[in-house]
């Protein structure tokens, strides 16, 4: 099954125009330890780059790359992003 055949069809608008259309799902969910380089690489140039990094942060992707962001990266964004929420609120009361 391809990476993009898992989303629901609803959700499909920017998946159709993915780099990583027709690549290889298991490319972007490498096994512990082993390198994310090249899924990163097809991420790159992605115009929907950030669509899918979105999708990924709204839907509690926990595996692989999405967005060209390991889950390390997106739980350091998502805390950085409460973080900066947190703080807006705070300056704001």
């Amino acid at each position: 099954m391809e990476l993009m055949e898992a989303l629901d069809e609803e959700e499909r608008g920017w998946q159709d125009q993915a780099n990583c259309m027709g690549v290889d799902p298991d490319l972007f969910f490498p096994e512990r330890g082993a390198s994310t380089r090249e899924a990163k690489e097809v991420c790159r140039g992605c115009v929907v780059r950030e669509d899918c990094l979105e999708y990924a942060l709204a839907n509690g992707e926990k595996f692989g790359i999405w967005g060209g962001l390991s889950e390390r990266e997106r739980r350091r964004l998502r805390r950085a992003r409460a973080l900066a929420r947190r703080a807006g609120a705070a300056s704001a009361s």
